[in-house]
Order: structure tokens, then sequence, then C-alpha cells
């Protein structure tokens, strides 16, 4: 099934499935980090609220705080992060899925942007 991908500002996307959604780092956040060596999040039954860290990645350079996109209730952490942390580098919007998050509010995507808008964001100079 195709997610509907959304993206946030702080360069974490939601992919939507019903009322679940999952966050994950965009290419252009992972790439900007570079190699990704640790990440922390939070555990399963933990709430997220918009605009607040739900956790970290930590690069080769720098620790990044994970800021929510939507708030909801963590109801899946990607197992293969705590072994493979890197695999956010190699496949940002399908393996390297960060957490399941059972959607609060869904008006809250509303203020989220489409990859196309993302694009934008991230390239404004570029048409």
């Amino acid at each position: 099934m195709e997610r509907m991908l959304k993206v946030s500002q702080e360069h974490v996307w939601i992919g939507i499935e019903d009322q679940h959604v999952f966050f994950g780092l965009t290419n252009y956040g992972q790439s900007e980090l570079g190699q990704i060596i640790s990440v922390d999040l939070p555990e399963v039954g933990d709430k997220v609220e918009r605009g607040e860290p739900f956790g970290e990645v930590e690069s080769i350079s720098t620790v990044s705080e994970l800021i929510a996109p939507v708030s909801g209730t963590v109801l899946a952490i990607n197992p293969e992060l705590e072994n493979h942390p890197a695999v956010i580098n190699e496949d940002p919007y399908s393996e390297g899925w960060m957490i399941e998050v059972r959607l609060k509010d869904d008006s809250e995507i509303k203020s989220l942007m489409d990859m196309d808008e993302y694009y934008h964001f991230v390239f404004p100079d570029r048409q």
C-alpha cells in the first residue's frame, strides 16, 4: 500500500495509513546530518506532542533533536535502528522509518507540506 507522505519544516516526514502514521527523517534531513550512528526514540505507549522533541539522532558530527510533526501515542519503534541506525541514511522513506504513532488529531496533518511543497521549501531557488 502506498503511503501518503507529508513533511514538516523540521525535516520529519509522516507516512499516513488511516489513523496510524509513521515518522522518519527526510532524505534532505539525513543528508545534512551525515552518517547516523545512533538514535534515541520514545518507548511504546509514550505520547508525542506536535512541535515537541520526540527523540534525537546522532551523526558523526552532531546530535539533532527530532521534532514531532503531529501528536499521538507511540505504537511501535523500528527495531532495525537499534543495531543499524544508518538505515536512515540508506533508505529514509521506507526501511529507515523511526516510530509508528496512533494519530491524536488528524487535522494536524493539514499544516504539513506535501513533497512538492517541501522541495521548494528546501530549495527555494530551484524551479
